[in-house]
């Protein structure tokens, strides 16, 4: 084992204590619809349900609860109570069979199976997907891929136009080796390598941020407890599997390929002019991990000519800004009840 591999097995034991002092995650009951490596697909509430269908998408490399960390801090939750079948996509751990594992698979592949099982569970074929950060990213060249099976497409800290002015992994990714020159050293790419990486690309946004929004929680238990959930949930990151670090870093922050028009998954051609869904895309304008610019451009691009900008200006109590729309206090008062007013306007996906 590396000495990333050896700080990963810290990270999580850190996470352990942090969890036995009642700081992990409160999820909803679900069952488990489908299990293909390197997916778990599970589902939320009655199968009955005639609201709209939405499949929820993480980012590859974090865990999926996320979008459910408690009661009261639960994107899960608020949807089931607006009446929305939802399902949660959860990355499992590549493993050591799937590193050669990259867009094709968590672009295409793994949604589409997810689709189809959602499809034979619910008889409908086209859902909303919503993805947070790069699971947006995936959603979105999932809906260029796939446009008739995407009813609406809703993008929350998500990255899509790479190599924007105020993307602070941008010059940091122009100064990197090939990502080949990193996996050629590494069996996979560690959760504490990319965090570290991150923390060192923007620093303001993952490290001071982090202390600033704890000294911010102190005067308030319930920030606080927020803050320090969120902290637990950061310990226990997926390793990048080999092959799609090195597309994401390349094909994607690199060459920009999905924006240009150039990008190729699966022998097919993924461009913002072929996504025919709706979209809805929240922003921080303040945020240096993804600002509008990394955003604007897909929505003038975009082949529904149908999209729609909600800004999100952050909260306390969320430890890092990047996931407060998820489970920020402020977020759940002000942004979701839009989101949920986007969806009721655009109707069933069918």
């Amino acid at each position: 084992m590396n000495a990333y591999g050896q700080l990963d097995q810290l990270r999580r034991l850190q996470g352990c204590w942090l969890e036995t002092l009642g700081l992990g995650p409160q999820e909803t009951p679900s069952r488990v619809v489908l299990s293909a490596p390197p997916f778990t697909l599970r589902a939320y509430g009655p199968a009955d349900r005639a609201g709209p269908l939405l499949l929820l998408l993480p980012a590859p490399i974090k865990r999926a609860y996320i979008w459910d960390l408690t009661p009261a801090a639960s994107v899960v939750r608020r949807l089931l109570r607006h009446g929305a079948g939802v399902y949660l996509l959860h990355w499992e751990n590549p493993g050591v069979d799937g590193q050669e594992l990259g867009l094709a698979d968590y672009a295409d592949r793994c949604i589409l199976q997810c689709l189809d099982a959602i499809a034979a569970e619910r008889g409908r074929r086209r859902i909303f997907l919503a993805g947070h950060s790069l699971g947006g990213s995936l959603a979105a060249i999932f809906a260029a891929l796939h446009p008739e099976r995407v009813g609406g497409l809703i993008l929350l800290e998500a990255p899509i136009r790479f190599g924007a002015p105020a993307d602070a992994f941008t010059p940091f990714v122009a100064r990197a080796p090939h990502a080949r020159q990193v996996t050629a050293l590494l069996h996979e790419v560690p959760g504490s390598f990319l965090s570290m990486a991150a923390a060192r690309a923007a620093p303001d946004s993952f490290v001071r941020a982090r202390w600033s929004d704890w000294l911010h929680s102190l005067a308030d238990r319930e920030a606080l407890q927020r803050h320090l959930q969120v902290i637990r949930w950061t310990l226990d990151e997926l390793p990048f599997p080999r092959r799609l670090f090195e597309e994401v870093i390349e094909l994607l922050y690199r060459e920009n390929r999905f924006m240009t028009g150039t990008l190729q998954v699966r022998g097919r051609l993924a461009t913002p002019a072929r996504v025919k869904a709706p979209v809805l895309s929240v922003v921080d304008p303040r945020s240096h991990v993804v600002p509008p610019d990394a955003v604007l451009p897909f929505h003038a691009a975009v082949g529904s000519g149908d999209a729609q900008l909600l800004r999100y200006e952050g909260d306390v109590g969320v430890a890092l800004q990047h996931v407060g729309v998820l489970v920020g206090k402020r977020a759940h008062r002000e942004v979701w009840p839009r989101i949920l007013h986007w969806l009721d306007a655009h109707g069933e996906a069918g």
